[in-house]
């Protein structure tokens, strides 16, 4: 493989020294691109474009054709590939998101589900990320990523997004067993798919646990650290001669820093509620941690982003252990000038942070 000419994402995850701070977004291919726009429209929807390699490359190097600055490509492609090559049947609704045709309610249900072999049931992802690699050349690493087991678990219980997972949660509660099984199962599916994509290229791993922080934090413990956890414990941590970091994101996990940073990984990532000073006073001696601008900073005009990214990087403060990124995910109706100026305004202000 060719060797990579900018790996300061890959040092900073490493709390290795950088010159600047790292940045990249969640979401960086998307909807706020009109050259995304145009890639979906030419391949006629969403699952489209993810289960076409082609398609898949295209777009993940959209945003780093126009942002320079950008350290890190990720993979495109989306958190319930899992549950749909487990038979669930993931399709979108317009305005709706995503849907699945069948649900899991019984313990029935969960034993039949089969745990996806990445090559045979996942084979597009990985030829994604493949093709993606070879099209990147060197230029910056490329993220692979998985939904955590609770993250999935809930779509694939309520049938799709909820606002109360009151479906999941009973199932939690009423029938302890069931969850775990259906956890453990998704448990051994995120670890072998995150493993292809390690194998066909990947050079960091995220997991997004996006729901983890809607749980009780005995619960969170339970049925959403553990599992990742255990995940960690299963990847392939060396590839092609370097480490291969791992990041876990708990959206609203920020109670629970200390114990999200005892889990293995490299990197933490935070969202917007916490603030990365005080993170790093409490975890950042075992972890380096991602984020945590509000991703509806980028509504507001380029001084004001620019303010907000140096009171980010005042609060980290010097050395290394720190890469730049958004809370969550850029939002459809972002201007791509104010994520450039944004972009542009880590690295300005973040050179005088590092030796």
């Amino acid at each position: 493989m060719t060797a990579l000419k900018n790996d300061r994402f890959l040092r900073a995850l490493l709390k290795q020294p950088v010159d600047v701070t790292p940045v990249w977004m969640m979401r960086q291919a998307g909807r706020y691109l009109p050259e995304y726009r145009a890639s979906r429209a030419k391949a006629g929807d969403f699952m489209s474009l993810c289960m076409n390699p082609q398609f898949a490359c295209e777009v993940t190097m959209q945003p780093l054709d126009r942002y320079p600055q950008l350290d890190a490509a990720i993979l495109f492609s989306d958190i319930l590939t899992i549950p749909d090559a487990m038979g669930q049947g993931l399709y979108f609704e317009t305005g709706e998101g995503p849907r699945f045709k069948k649900v899991v309610s019984t313990l029935a249900d969960i034993e039949a589900l089969p745990i996806p072999d990445p090559q045979k049931d996942l084979g597009y992802v990985m030829d994604a990320v493949s093709t993606i690699r070879r099209e990147l050349n060197g230029r910056v690493p490329l993220i692979g990523f998985s939904g955590s087991p609770w993250t999935l678990a809930t779509y694939m219980v309520e049938g799709g997004s909820s606002k109360d997972f009151r479906k999941t949660k009973a199932m939690l509660y009423d029938n302890p067993q069931a969850m775990h099984l259906l956890l453990d199962k998704l448990a051994q599916s995120v670890t072998s798919y995150l493993n292809g994509q390690i194998m066909a290229g990947a050079q960091a791993v995220q997991i997004f646990d996006t729901w983890g922080g809607n749980l009780s934090a005995a619960a969170y413990q339970e049925f959403s650290l553990a599992y990742m956890r255990k995940i960690v414990s299963g990847l392939i941590r060396e590839h092609e001669g370097r480490k291969v970091p791992v990041i876990l994101f708990t959206k609203n996990g920020g109670l629970w820093l200390e114990s999200i940073a005892e889990a293995g990984a490299d990197a933490l990532g935070l969202d917007w509620t916490c603030d990365i000073g005080n993170a790093r006073e409490r975890v950042g001696h075992k972890v380096a941690l991602q984020g945590n601008m509000d991703p509806t900073v980028l509504y507001a005009k380029p001084e004001a982003i620019r303010a907000e990214v140096g009171r980010i990087l005042a609060s980290y403060g010097k050395g290394s252990g720190h890469v730049f990124n958004l809370g969550h995910g850029i939002t459809p109706e972002v201007d791509p000038e104010h994520a450039g100026a944004f972009l542009r305004a880590v690295h300005e202000l973040s050179a005088q942070y590092h030796d």
